[in-house]
């Protein structure tokens, strides 16, 4: 990497959208796109009809809050599910059905997964995620990174589904520069590329594994879910 070049906050967010671009156009085999205006809010906080928080930490502190009208998510969830062969029986048809929260659950652990190794290597520094949160709304609930923010830095992205409907992004985090004081390599291979063509195979053979696993840890962290009191 070259020299004095600097990461901001804005710029950690707009690895972000392209991380939740490209894995969920990937994983629907239909095109997402996101608003190049991105909004400056207060407060994050899940909103009807599904929220999901994902928390990291390490290099940075944050809050990654994603919210799906149920006409997106069930866009999202229904392709996806196509995409994996499972016949049109086994579809849930309404957005508050398990099938739905775990699907997008495991797309947003995917898209934090790939944000967090690319900043990574990029920052050369470690972050870690705890498993992504995915939750049925009727009313809106605050949200707020359980840290000390210097200087909070709140943002909200627009994207749009292929068919048109509209999901939101909010990232929370503390303002922030990166300085490279050294040159250094960046290590361009990404461990997750190497496993995702088999993983893909896999899943086409036998996609029932990907959807138990994310009943399983659905159920394992619903004791988060009580401390927050959600």
């Amino acid at each position: 990497m070259q020299k004095n070049h600097t990461i901001t906050t804005d710029d950690i967010l707009i690895k972000l959208c392209h991380s939740l671009a490209d894995v969920l156009s990937r994983a629907t085999e239909s095109h997402i796109k996101y608003s190049p205006m991105v909004q400056k809010i207060n407060k994050t906080s899940l909103k009807p009809d599904i929220g999901c928080f994902v928390l990291f930490d390490g290099g940075f502190t944050g809050l990654v809050v994603t919210n799906f009208s149920a006409t997106a998510a069930m866009e999202l969830y229904q392709n996806y599910m196509l995409r994996m062969g499972f016949p049109d029986t086994d579809i849930a048809i309404h957005h508050t059905a398990d099938d739905v929260a775990n699907i997008l659950g495991e797309l947003m652990n995917q898209v934090v997964g790939d944000f967090t190794g690319k900043i990574g290597r990029e920052l050369n520094i470690s972050i870690t995620q705890n498993q992504p949160k995915m939750l049925a709304l009727h009313k809106q609930i605050i949200l707020s990174v359980d840290t000390n923010l210097d200087r909070p830095q709140v943002r909200r992205v627009s994207f749009t589904t292929a068919k048109n409907n509209i999901f939101y992004l909010e990232l929370a985090m503390d303002k922030t520069e990166f300085i490279q004081l050294e040159e250094f390599e960046i290590d361009e291979q990404d461990p997750d590329a190497i496993f995702e063509t088999a993983y893909d195979a896999q899943q086409q053979q036998n996609p029932v594994i990907s959807f138990n696993k994310n009943t399983e840890n659905n159920h394992a962290n619903q004791d988060l879910l009580d401390q927050l009191g959600l």
